[in-house]
């Protein structure tokens, strides 16, 4: 086996002399592929054909032989390969078209599978899609074709740099940078953006890694389940979260190389749980900054589809695209939505549960899994039991230190010097608010002095927005047993407390949840062992 091969090419050589006849390639870069094909055969020293219904039968390499071409109806097309008389590979291009109109299409690639097993034959079918029928589960044997790799994204800005009159302006870092933007893209999607990046002003730098990551961003939100997130969140915009903090900055460098060496394994994820508002997606979008990773989330609602196994497939197509972007962080925002949901679906959300469990089990690639649940009694046992994460998180009604935090926080992004804020004051009376209310009661305070004469808010404008409840309603009331359920959990030790140590601590020091009917909210601390 020739040692220049890549992966793909070096598995596929493997399968032909282990004489699998029936192989279907998902991708949607057929013109990649069918190069890797060929280099593939050559290497095998077997011929190779591709068909198509619009050109019929071509070589793909230097065949030997004749064959009748001009076939272009699929079941002859079939009936021609039984016919040649050579150890050869055919590629059938979108073949999955023609299986899903046709019965006999299906009867007659069951019947070459069999009887090819005693030639040296081997059909490729290329498809976008992984759908077989059930009829040929048993004979055809998947293979994903994965975007290009560092060294396949490298190979393509080489040929754009090795152009004598594009400028290139780019430090041996800045080329690596470069090269790992564009990593998710398909070839094509790469030689684009890189021939814009060059038309747009004649050479290619550092500056246009933010094109590439801009035009990243758009190719991928197009795939309907994925978004590209390019954080500025820091762990000092987070308010409180001690614990959760000293975890994330605890763990920064092991996904470096001195790490690897050291013996250490990437990180696998984080659940994090509690109600809405409490900072489960900023800590997010914080890990994404603060470890220099892309951010991806995938959205588990737009996971599934009207179509028999789409579901499935688009599960594992955002699966294998976040293993091409890592190292990453991929964001499963209120994850229980997309596992609860396991009736009146044919046992869809079951089986797309169940490949996701399979992919954070045996997955290789660093990519470190973020999720965030608002309702703990709808996720599966076997979701969170020991093991799947590196550790579950219980984010709680921040306490009133937090809570002066939390203030502090999102008053310097509105105003350079907050001295003339009582923090303490705010803090008190917003016992039960959680960290969404208190960024809505700064802003609804501003609203309310920017139309009074355009004069500065101040303190009181934000007290009389948290007293009145005309603008901010502490989501807390209407999750009393929400939280009761959470606080359980932490109590049975199923989950640590991201703001204290100790889960004794933790309990002490929770917020009791504010009376709706209660005058001026003031500070509630539940009683309890001080």
């Amino acid at each position: 086996m020739a040692a220049d091969l890549n992966r793909f090419q070096q598995e596929l050589v493997l399968y032909f002399k282990a004489r699998f006849t029936l192989i279907c390639v998902v991708t949607q870069e057929e013109e990649r592929v069918l190069k890797d094909i060929a280099d593939a055969c050559r290497d095998a020293r077997k011929p190779a054909y591709a068909w198509d219904i619009a050109d019929g039968l071509v070589p793909l390499t230097e065949a030997t032989g004749s064959v009748d071409r001009p076939v272009k109806d699929p079941l002859s097309a079939l009936e021609m390969i039984q016919r040649i008389d050579q150890e050869a590979v055919f590629v059938l291009k979108d073949f999955h078209l023609m299986w899903e109109k046709q019965p006999a299409i299906i009867r007659k690639l069951k019947n070459l599978a069999q009887t090819l097993k005693q030639t040296k034959k081997n059909i490729i079918v290329t498809s976008h899609q992984a759908r077989i029928p059930d009829e040929l589960a048993d004979q055809v044997y998947i293979v994903d074709y994965d975007p290009p790799d560092y060294n396949g994204i490298k190979e393509i800005l080489n040929i754009f740099t090795g152009i004598s009159n594009i400028r290139v302006n780019l430090t041996a870092l800045g080329r690596d940078r470069l090269i790992r933007s564009a990593l998710g893209l398909t070839a094509n999607q790469a030689q684009r953006v890189f021939a814009k990046a060059i038309v747009k002003k004649g050479s290619l730098d550092e500056q246009d890694i933010e094109l590439v990551t801009r035009e990243k961003k758009a190719i991928i939100r197009e795939s309907g389940a994925l978004e590209f997130f390019s954080s500025t969140e820091t762990i000092h915009h987070v308010g409180g979260l001690d614990v959760l903090k000293a975890w994330l900055s605890s763990r920064e460098n092991c996904f470096s190389q001195e790490a690897a060496d050291y013996g250490l394994t990437p990180p696998k994820g984080l659940l994090l749980v509690g109600i809405p508002g409490t900072g489960k997606s900023l800590t997010a979008k914080v890990v994404s900054g603060l470890w220099q990773q892309p951010l991806i989330r995938l959205d588990m609602g737009a996971i599934f589809g009207s179509l028999v196994g789409q579901s499935e497939e688009n599960i594992r197509k955002a699966l294998k695209l976040a293993e091409t972007v890592s190292p990453c962080v991929l964001w499963i925002d209120e994850v229980e939505k997309g596992l609860s949901e396991s009736g009146g679906d044919s046992g869809t959300s079951a089986r797309v549960f169940g490949t996701l469990l399979s992919w954070m089990e045996e997955k290789e690639k660093p990519v470190f899994v973020v999720c965030t649940a608002n309702n703990i009694s709808r996720i599966p046992p076997e979701f969170s039991r020991a093991g799947r994460f590196d550790a579950i998180f219980f984010l709680d009604l921040p306490t009133l230190q937090e809570r002066r935090e939390i203030f502090e926080v999102h008053l310097k992004k509105r105003r350079p010097v907050i001295d003339d804020f009582d923090l303490d004051l705010l803090a008190e009376a917003s016992a039960g608010f959680v960290g969404a209310e208190i960024e809505q009661s700064v802003l609804a305070a501003m609203v309310r002095a920017f139309n009074d004469r355009r004069r500065e808010f101040t303190t009181d404008d934000i007290l009389y927005v948290l007293q009145s409840r005309e603008e901010v309603v502490p989501l807390s009331v209407s999750q009393r047993e929400n939280i009761e359920s959470l606080r359980h959990w932490l109590s049975e030790g199923r989950a640590r407390s991201a703001s204290f140590s100790e889960v004794r601590s933790a309990l002490r020091h929770m917020v009791a949840v504010p009376d709706f009917g209660a005058a001026p909210l003031l500070e509630v601390e539940a009683a309890g062992p001080k």
